[in-house]
C-alpha cells in the first residue's frame, strides 16, 4: 500500500482560521488577513474547534493518491459522500498482461489459504485473459475480477468530512486494509496541520467509545497511539 498526499489547501490553517475570524469579525477579509499574521493560529483554532464550530474546516482540502488497495477496501471507500474520487478504470485498463491481488494477512498465515487463494487468483486471471483474446471487451471480461484486484484511486476531502472518515475508519473495529490506509492519511495530514487533525483518530480518542457493547476495550492504549502518531 502507497499513500500520499498529493496536494492541499496552502496554509490550510491560515486559511480555516480566516473564515473563522470573519463570522466574528466587522472588519474587511484585507485587514482579517493582516491581522492573522500576528495571531496564534494554532490556539485560536484549537479554541475554535473545541466550541464546536466545524463548519469552517471545509474551507481546507486535502489531495490523496492510493495505490496498492483492494477492490474492498475502494468500495468502502466511495461510501463516503462528501469527497471526490477518481478511480483507475476495469473497463480501459486492461489486467492481461499484468495482475495483482492483495491478500490478507489472515489468508497469508495460513499455507493451505494461502495455496487456495494464489490458485483461485492464478485461476481467474488466466480466464480474464482468455476472454480478452476471444475478443471480449475489458469492461465485459472485467466481471469475473475478483474484490481482491488491486486498484489505484485518487481522493479529495475537506478537513470537516476527514475527520468524520478518520473517526469511522481509524476505529479497531473497522476493516484492516481500509483502517491502514485511513491511519496513513491521518498521519500525512498531521503533518501539514497539526492542530487540526491533532484530535483526529477514531471517536473514542475525545469522547467515550461509540461502539458500545461492540468496544474493541482497549480505549487507552487505542487514546496512546493516535496521540503519539507521527
Amino acid at each position: 500500500m502507497n499513500v500520499e498526499l498529493i496536494q492541499h489547501t496552502p496554509d490550510p490553517e491560515k486559511t480555516v482560521a480566516l473564515a473563522a475570524r470573519l463570522c466574528y469579525s466587522p472588519i474587511s477579509v484585507a485587514a482579517l488577513r493582516e491581522k492573522m499574521e500576528s495571531e496564534n493560529i494554532e490556539t485560536y483554532l484549537e479554541r475554535i474547534m473545541s466550541m464546536g464550530h466545524h463548519s469552517v474546516l471545509e474551507h481546507a482540502s486535502f489531495t490523496f493518491g492510493i495505490e496498492g488497495v483492494s477492490r474492498v477496501t475502494t468500495h468502502q471507500l466511495v461510501r463516503h459522500r462528501i469527497a471526490s474520487f477518481s478511480q483507475q478504470s476495469q473497463r480501459y485498463v486492461s489486467h492481461k498482461e499484468e495482475f495483482t491481488s492483495i491478500m490478507p494477512d489472515s489468508i497469508a498465515e495460513n499455507s493451505e489459504a494461502r495455496h487456495i487463494f494464489a490458485f483461485m487468483s492464478e485461476t481467474v486471471h488466466k480466464a480474464y485473459a482468455q476472454l480478452i483474446e476471444l475478443g471480449i471487451p475489458p469492461e465485459d471480461a472485467r466481471y469475473i475480477l475478483p474484490n481482491a484486484t488491486e486498484t489505484k484511486i485518487i481522493m479529495t476531502m475537506n478537513a470537516r468530512e476527514l475527520l468524520h472518515f478518520f473517526a469511522l475508519r481509524c476505529c479497531q473495529r473497522a476493516q484492516w486494509e481500509i483502517r491502514e490506509m485511513s491511519i496513513e492519511m491521518l498521519r500525512l495530514a498531521r503533518r501539514v496541520a497539526p492542530a487540526i487533525f491533532r484530535n483526529g483518530g477514531p471517536g473514542c480518542v475525545t469522547a467515550g467509545c461509540p461502539e458500545g457493547e461492540f468496544c474493541c476495550g482497549e480505549t487507552a492504549e487505542v487514546r496512546e497511539y493516535f496521540k503519539n502518531l507521527e
